[in-house]
């Protein structure tokens, strides 16, 4: 199956937002727009991440995925604030095609067994957020937006979310989110294979050759934002730069 490339909005308060390493956050625009904008480039899903619905201790705004769903022809997953059968199925009712889950699955993992069950493994995303642990070969989990160490080994806690029912793992480089040094290939390939299921590389992207990279460490998708958000490249750009390179995409 082709790779898909697939546009990031942060956001915060119904406004697009962005960092580095989940920090300093800034404002990257309308939802919206950006989602409408995307679509038309080219792009093949989109995922929408409130990143301040865990931290905040609330639910994530229905009424933003309402307003990216009107104008969005492509699946579409929003992740942020699910703790609960009902909170993904408010989401689901609003537009999604498919839920993440981060820190409330951490906490229970139960929770995505329940999900799995009740809307199948093809709608649950497992979202881990991963930095370095200075072990060679280990990453550790955070949650809370990147903010709490979870005490778990990454690839371990992918294999099981992944037999509990998610049926994709989008994984993110705490260390490269929004740095644009490329993907961390050494994660991307760890996770990979660890599980059977697609792992979206998320964390890091700049060229074409970064998402390159990432497909060929084992990738079955590619996440963007800084570089889109700033105006940096576009993804029907990327797409004709990794068809020049050799590497197929979904058109």
């Amino acid at each position: 199956m082709r790779p898909r490339l697939i546009p990031c909005l942060d956001v915060r308060d119904g406004r697009v937002v962005k960092g580095v390493r989940f920090r300093g956050l800034r404002d990257a625009g309308d939802p919206r727009a950006a989602a409408e904008a995307y679509a038309a480039q080219g792009a093949d899903e989109l995922v929408l991440l409130d990143v301040a619905a865990t931290p905040e201790a609330r639910r994530n705004a229905v009424e933003t995925v309402r307003a990216v769903r009107s104008v969005l022809p492509i699946p579409l997953t929003v992740g942020g604030g699910v703790r609960s059968v009902q909170d993904a199925e408010r989401l689901l009712e609003a537009g999604a095609d498919k839920v993440g889950v981060n820190s409330a699955a951490v906490a229970r993992p139960a929770l995505i067994t329940e999900l799995a069950e009740r809307f199948g493994d093809q709608c649950v995303v497992l979202s881990i957020d991963a930095a370095a642990t200075g072990q060679a070969g280990r990453w550790a989990v955070f949650t809370h937006g990147g903010r709490r160490a979870a005490g778990l080994d990454a690839a371990s806690w992918a294999r099981e979310g992944v037999g509990r029912g998610a049926g994709e793992v989008l994984l993110t480089s705490v260390d490269r989110d929004g740095g644009k040094e490329g993907y961390d290939l050494a994660l991307v390939g760890a996770i990979a294979e660890a599980v059977q299921v697609p792992v979206v590389a998320s964390g890091g992207a700049r060229t074409a050759a970064d998402l390159a990279n990432a497909l060929e460490a084992g990738a079955s998708a590619v996440l963007m934002a800084s570089i889109l958000h700033d105006g940096e490249t576009t993804v029907d750009r990327l797409k004709n730069e990794l068809a020049a390179a050799g590497q197929e995409t979904r058109r």
